[in-house]
């Protein structure tokens, strides 16, 4: 068998290559999550910051 044979017969790296694109499916939805999420999340902390905590800062 030629070299370029072997080479095109050798699945060794296979497993990497899908476990990387699955590492990288994954942080991607995390990303969208996280984004869809944080503005939800600054709305709610800006209605917790209510005029009383704010006037428990100034002291």
């Amino acid at each position: 068998m030629s070299m370029v044979g072997r080479f095109l017969a050798d699945e060794s790296g296979v497993s990497s290559v899908k476990y990387g694109l699955v590492v990288a499916s994954i942080s991607l939805a995390l990303v969208v999550v996280l984004q869809g999420v944080g503005g939800k999340v600054r709305d709610a902390l800006a209605a917790v910051d209510a005029p009383e905590i704010g006037s428990l800062r100034d002291r």
